[in-house]
């Protein structure tokens, strides 16, 4: 599982997903993906009418290269090496059946402080009132872990009642034995968190490791 835990389950002899549960969301995410709108006020956001999954982090965290690597297209989120640049709520549609929600990046390094706060009161702003929001995944660098600003988003999505599930990216920069180690910690940091999913998943946008995973979960979540 190109040096990625084959799986983040409490129980590690127990598979996340049937095969066939992965084949499906195999064949999902192989579908149309196209980019549909960005929105910059609450007021531009398109109608809810379609299940919505949304991916947050920290500036650089990966979200971009993600959500590439979840519908297998190279350039259909932007990634940019210039922290913050994502300064609006950009949505995908995936088989006109599940909307992926890019959420502006927190952490900003090179804006300022009202400007950071006006893109992040936005995404706040998403989360609170978003009906058919099914799920967020907060990503958090596996080189790095949790750090306090990833805790101050954990406390926002908490107070939003939002349910969120942790992503660790980038998991194929570090050892396999220390990706698992993190995926453990991550769950006990989390564990008396209300409105965290309880599983933690390590992905790796360049190698492939944990997207199957990831697309199932997103399936499932979404079907509910």
């Amino acid at each position: 599982m190109t040096g990625i835990p084959p799986n983040s389950s409490p129980d590690p002899d127990t598979a996340l997903f049937s095969e066939d549960d992965l084949e499906a969301a195999r064949v999902l995410f192989a579908q149309q993906a196209s980019f549909m709108m960005g929105a910059v006020k609450m007021d531009g956001l398109p109608p809810g009418d379609v299940p919505e999954v949304a991916f947050a982090g920290r500036s650089n965290v990966g979200k971009s290269s993600l959500i590439n690597a979840l519908v297998g297209h190279k350039k259909l989120a932007r990634a940019s090496n210039e922290p913050g640049r994502t300064r609006e709520i950009n949505f995908f549609v995936l088989a006109d059946r599940i909307r992926l929600v890019d959420l502006p990046g927190y952490g900003f390094a090179r804006v300022s402080r009202s400007a950071a706060d006006k893109f992040q009161n936005l995404g706040r702003a998403y989360l609170r009132g978003r009906p058919n929001l099914k799920r967020v995944y907060l990503l958090i660098d596996a080189r790095h872990g949790l750090k306090d600003v990833d805790k101050e988003a954990l406390d926002a999505l908490d107070v939003s009642a939002v349910s969120y599930q942790i992503i660790l990216t980038k998991a194929d920069k570090i050892k396999p034995s220390e990706a698992a180690a993190l995926v453990v910690k991550t769950q006990a940091q989390i564990a008396k968190r209300p409105a965290a999913f309880p599983r933690v998943l390590a992905t790796s946008s360049e190698k492939g490791g944990g997207i199957p995973d990831l697309r199932a979960e997103i399936m499932t979540v979404c079907a509910a």
